[in-house]
């Protein structure tokens, strides 16, 4: 007897990476019902696959249960448990590759993404910059499950449907007619951090006409977020008021996402929600823009007077000199964008 298949997906990383993977395990879970695909992950990101039948998560807590290589041979064993047929590493560090080899050595099928390092180290150096797009990284997880035997066509990405609204939401939601416009104000790092006072400028203009949903506050930032809600009645603090799982069921009864290169912008996204991005000291040309979303949405700094952008990956690094990139972006030219979309939208 054929024995069924089982692919097991490794990827322990950031709340954004793993977000993108969305639209590519829609496509896996459509596409082939009657594959078993089991997701190792953090535990934290448990609510983001929830909407999947065949895709089961696996929580663990690899910083403090599997430290060092002893840590590492500790994971092998329990992931070899679930008896996989296929291993897809989506994350390529030094654990994952640990973990690949050892299944390679006992003849799983192995297959590993191309991160594509290289041209991203000459896309975000100042000096003989190659100034090019990459290969967007939903494409790179893609092409994984192409080389395991799984080609996917993600381009026809279809929404879960079975969201519903929070109960303690429908009030918020329907207490009048008003559109809802999405608003993360923060980022991991400052180079990827739209400058707070420009972002109140934002928020003051469209909340006369507007629902502001503020959300992404960590416990540095909710301070501010709580400042916000207070100055100006039509803001509200989901970050405050809402558990990640009820952000999650919010998103898709946005009308508009605002969001630097961040989660958010990738969960609004997946929810088939408007997004406007805003990029600092990275650029979309990387592969982390939202999937599916146009490309005129993508707001960037300006490169005229800063050539050197994009500067990182991941907005750690700021040159000196380039402190003052964000600021290229007009607030004007966001609440223009914003506007623009939601009027289309309204046609």
């Amino acid at each position: 007897m054929k024995r069924a298949k089982k692919v097991l997906i490794l990827r322990f990383s950031s709340f954004g990476d793993i977000a993108i993977m969305i639209p590519v395990l829609r496509a896996l879970s459509k596409q082939y019902p009657n594959v078993e695909f089991n997701l190792a992950s953090r535990p934290k990101m448990a609510p983001l696959f929830e909407e999947f039948v065949n895709i089961n998560f696996i929580s663990l807590d690899i910083e403090n249960d599997y430290k060092g290589l002893n840590g590492i041979y500790k994971l092998f064993k329990i992931l070899k448990l679930i008896k996989p047929t296929h291993i897809a590493d989506l994350h390529f560090v030094i654990r994952t590759r640990v973990i690949g080899l050892l299944f390679k050595i006992l003849g799983y099928k192995v297959k590993s993404i191309d991160k594509g390092r290289r041209q991203k180290k000459a896309l975000t150096r100042i000096r003989n910059k190659h100034f090019e797009p990459l290969t967007p990284t939903v494409f790179r997880y893609s092409k994984v499950f192409s080389k395991l035997g799984f080609s996917i066509d993600i381009t026809k990405n279809e929404l879960s449907h079975n969201n519903s609204l929070p109960e303690k939401l429908k009030e918020v939601f329907y207490s009048d007619k008003k559109k809802w416009i999405g608003i993360a104000p923060f980022a991991s790092f400052e180079g990827k951090t739209y400058p707070l006072d420009l972002m109140q400028q934002v928020i003051v203009f469209l909340q006369r006409d507007y629902k502001i949903f503020l959300l992404g506050a960590g416990k540095k930032e909710e301070d501010l977020l709580s400042v916000w809600t207070k100055a100006y009645s039509n803001c509200w603090n989901a970050s405050k008021e809402l558990d990640f799982k009820e952000q999650l069921k919010a998103f898709p009864f946005l009308d508009l996402m605002i969001s630097m290169d961040s989660l958010n912008g990738h969960l609004a996204s997946n929810a088939g929600v408007p997004v406007i991005t805003l990029w600092g000291q990275t650029h979309p040309y990387a592969g982390f823009a939202p999937f599916g979303q146009p490309e005129d949405n993508s707001i960037c700094s300006d490169r005229i007077k800063y050539p050197g952008i994009p500067t990182s990956i991941y907005g750690k690094k700021i040159p000196r000199g380039y402190e003052n990139a964000f600021r290229t972006i007009s607030p004007k030219a966001v609440i223009e964008k914003a506007i623009e979309i939601l009027e289309e939208n309204n046609n």
